[in-house]
């Protein structure tokens, strides 16, 4: 299998990114990971989504830090400063699963606060019930589970058919269409994993891996999930919501909502999108505050 790794110098003076790079081997592959913070404090673990990388939770971090937790955001296999397998056929709800899941055991997180939004939710929020012991707390933004018996959106179709025909897509611009405050330098820093479009079959592969059949890869375990969170989920939530976001927004996630017990009304960001951790400063002090009331 061909493997890619994208040279460190592409990521050399990243704007709002001063944390040191960590890597530890997953089946023969590099993963990256930060790891800031005590080492005994409660962990917030921020899963990103695609196409993006751990670089898209650096406004969140320093207020979850100052708050005395422990922050591990790891990029998956494929983005970030992770190796990179050229075969698309690597990449599999299954594989990205796996990975999360040896993450958490080997290094063995407790007191979890779950940070998802858009793909880090379809696998993240499968994690908890293989160890609900891990976890206490849920912070949710602009996602969904793939359980392949509800129908695609519109625009999520839109979106698969869109990168298929796309296959150099340039996240940068991506996220700054999707994100106009962002500065050029943090747009680019979202085109830095991707050097040559063949470093971008993670990216391509994803959005065809939401299950849209009952049988698809992922699903089963997406329904088991969605009656666990329903049923057995036991810590406390924070919903967080870009109201901007056309394809995962207010709607989507009300219903969402509704399959997390005990999960309370949606904070409302009005001016955020999709990639909502890119207004993450917000996001992070409002779910603090939450908490911190109960």
């Amino acid at each position: 299998m061909s493997v890619l790794r994208t040279p460190e110098e592409r990521f050399e003076g990243l704007p709002g990114f001063p944390w040191q790079p960590r890597y530890r081997d997953w089946r023969g592959l590099r993963a990256h990971y930060l790891d800031e913070g005590p080492p005994d404090a409660p962990v917030l673990l921020a899963l990103h989504g695609e196409p993006t990388w751990s670089y898209l939770y650096r406004k969140m971090i320093p207020p979850f830090l100052a708050a005395g937790y422990r922050v591990v955001a790891p990029d998956f296999i494929g983005f970030g400063r992770s190796d990179k397998p050229e075969e698309e056929s690597f990449y599999t709800f299954e594989m990205h699963r796996s990975f999360l899941l040896e993450l958490v055991e080997e290094m063995d997180l407790r007191r979890i606060t779950l940070a998802v939004q858009d793909w880090g939710g379809l696998l993240g929020l499968t994690l908890p019930m293989q160890a609900p012991q891990r976890y206490e707390r849920l912070l949710i933004m602009n996602t969904a589970l793939a359980t392949g018996d509800v129908p695609l959106s519109e625009g999520l179709i839109a979106w698969r058919d869109y990168v298929a025909r796309t296959p150099s897509l340039d996240c940068g611009k991506l996220l700054a269409r999707a994100c106009p405050h962002l500065t050029p330098q943090e747009a680019a820093a979202y085109e830095a994993p991707f050097p040559e479009a063949r470093y971008k079959a993670g990216v391509r592969r994803f959005p065809s891996l939401v299950a849209d059949r009952p049988d698809a890869p992922g699903a089963e375990v997406a329904r088991r999930a969605r009656d666990w969170w329903k049923t057995a989920w036991q810590g406390e939530s924070f919903m967080a919501v870009g109201a901007k976001d056309p394809v995962l927004g207010p709607p989507v996630m009300q219903a969402l909502r509704k399959l997390i017990r005990g999960c309370p009304e949606p904070w409302l960001h009005a001016e955020g999108g999709h990639f909502l951790q890119e207004w993450g400063e917000d996001v992070a002090r409002a779910a603090l505050a939450h908490w911190g009331a109960r």
